[in-house]
């Protein structure tokens, strides 16, 4: 199953390319367009083609550029350049990003059949060429559900960097490894579900992905949410960890509550529980809880009978000065001033 992206400014050119490729009966997994270079890296960034087909002059990105961020991203994607016959010198140029194949608009069935059949060939060499075995994968996903299942977190972390250094040797695409990663999660997940005792929750996002270290990240925080959730099923705490985080930071705006004690409160590793809540928030603790505390400052601030240097205490910061600079970041103003905008004197 083959995953498509056309990008043409033309409307019609991009139809046509659709229709050439359904016509083709090539197994497709998705087949998708973009009218410009900066919706292309969108669409990208959504879901990772395995060939791209795109125009050289089109506005706001045009497909020179488009072709540099793509082969920057060392993603194992095979570009095709549709080009006029005037421009043709100029898609030359894509050359050093990687860019081996070439169509002369208007473009001919025969000759768009010709390029498709060459992408769908050189996938399949380098598919083979950096081939895991599914027993391999398998046999993963069986360690790695009984480290869950026993709530071995020091079997599970070692399992989690013998599997890194393995794949390592295989020198895989980003994009490859994503693959991979997310076939060990699905086997893990169902293997757990099979069990008939729970039924685990959590997803594994690994799409928009820039580099290694992330998406590693992201994996093993998947992994070992589901040892977490089991830890705290057990238990019979079945309220959801960040949501319960952010009531117990909410109540203690006002004290120097840190990463480790909220971890302790809710009874998860604080590591883990780091790397969670910024899954699910899209921020870091810290930034969380300023954010929060900014907002209460704000209401706070619209009180005429709160005093200034009191509401600095009553959102956590004994620093008077420094809860006036960290204010002044996160709303463009002083509080004097915010208070000024409210039609309120100090």
């Amino acid at each position: 199953m083959y995953r498509i992206l056309i990008v043409d400014d033309e409307p019609m050119i991009r139809k046509g390319l659709q229709k050439l490729v359904e016509q083709s009966e090539l197994p497709i997994e998705s087949l998708r367009s973009a009218e410009n270079g900066v919706a292309a890296m969108q669409r990208i960034q959504e879901e990772r083609p395995d060939f791209l087909f795109t125009d050289i002059r089109m506005p706001k990105m045009d497909g020179l550029e488009l072709c540099r961020q793509v082969a920057e991203m060392d993603a194992d994607i095979q570009v095709v350049v549709i080009s006029g016959f005037s421009d043709f010198e100029y898609a030359q140029k894509c050359v050093s990003f990687g860019v081996k194949e070439y169509l002369l608009k208007p473009v001919n069935i025969k000759g768009f059949q010709g390029v498709l059949e060459k992408l769908v060939l050189t996938k399949s060499k380098v598919s083979s060429e950096t081939f895991v075995a599914v027993t391999k994968l398998e046999q993963w996903a069986s360690r790695m559900e009984l480290g869950v299942w026993m709530l071995q977190e020091a079997e599970l972390n070692a399992l989690l960097d013998e599997i890194r250094s393995e794949l390592r040797e295989y020198k895989l695409k980003l994009n490859r490894v994503c693959d991979i990663l997310q076939e060990i999660h699905t086997l893990l997940h169902q293997r757990l579900n099979a069990r008939d005792v729970y039924l685990m929750q959590g997803e594994l996002a690994l799409v928009g992905t820039s580099n290694e270290e992330e998406t590693w990240l992201r994996f093993a925080c998947a992994v070992r949410g589901h040892l977490e959730e089991l830890r705290i099923r057990r238990k019979g705490k079945l309220k959801d960890p960040v949501e319960e985080a952010k009531r117990y930071m909410e109540s203690h705006l006002a004290e120097e509550v840190s990463l480790e004690e909220v971890a302790d409160h809710i009874g998860l590793n604080a590591s883990y529980f780091s790397q969670l809540f910024k899954q699910s928030t899209q921020e870091t603790f810290v930034q969380y809880r300023t954010r929060r505390r900014m907002e209460k400052a704000k209401k706070l601030l619209e009180q005429p009978q709160w005093r200034i240097t009191d509401i600095s205490g009553e959102v956590g910061y004994a620093d008077h000065p420094h809860f006036t600079k960290t204010f002044k970041k996160y709303a463009g103003c002083l509080p004097s001033e915010y208070r000024q905008q409210m039609g309120i004197r100090s």
